[in-house]
């Protein structure tokens, strides 16, 4: 008896190891990976570019079942402007009127819940801290072998963010800058 309880100890203790090997902690190549913003307002947009920091999605038997992600705010950039009006505006979005990265440096993701739609497919819903406040979004994530997709949508007001929104302000007119804000993001594993 004393050598069936053992065995069955020792058995369990194996296959509950086994099953932990499954799931594993992808990290992200950050130079190989990208998220792109494009933010719009009533006149035109601008769009550019900002670096992930660190990040790593966590898979089960090839099933994605968490993730989280830090950005570096201060490498917010521009693509479509140069010159002296390139450097105004990535100003103007690290200045408190938009994301005030001297205080707050970083943004962050981290997934909440996760629902399958199968080939790879998931809707997400993750917690975005952006600006020192925590919102949750949900959105579409794809992965296909080692690299992973998404197009998140973020309001910006959510986040404290007030500059040319008409959520904080009246009579704006073609001042206005709209407060939702795309970003495209690809992950290389």
């Amino acid at each position: 008896m004393k050598k069936t309880i053992t065995f069955l100890f020792l058995l369990t203790a194996i296959l509950f190891n086994f099953q932990n090997a499954e799931a594993q902690k992808k990290v992200i190549n950050l130079t190989e990976s990208s998220i792109h913003w494009l933010g719009k307002k009533v006149t035109g947009q601008h769009d550019g570019n900002i670096n992930i920091s660190s990040g790593y999605l966590t898979m089960d038997n090839r099933v994605l079942t968490g993730g989280s992600f830090v950005v570096d705010m201060n490498s917010i950039n521009c693509a479509d402007l140069e010159g002296e009006y390139k450097g105004k505006l990535e100003g103007h979005l690290k200045s408190d009127d938009f994301f005030g990265v001297a205080e707050h440096p970083q943004a962050s993701l981290t997934f909440t819940d996760i629902k399958t739609k199968g080939n790879g497919l998931y809707t997400v819903t993750g917690d975005f801290t952006i600006k020192g406040k925590t919102n949750p979004a949900t959105f579409d994530f794809q992965i296909n072998d080692q690299t992973a997709t998404a197009k998140v949508i973020i309001n910006r007001s959510l986040y404290d963010i007030r500059y040319g929104s008409k959520s904080f302000f009246d009579n704006l007119g073609n001042k206005m800058i709209y407060d939702d804000f795309e970003l495209d993001v690809t992950l290389k594993l």
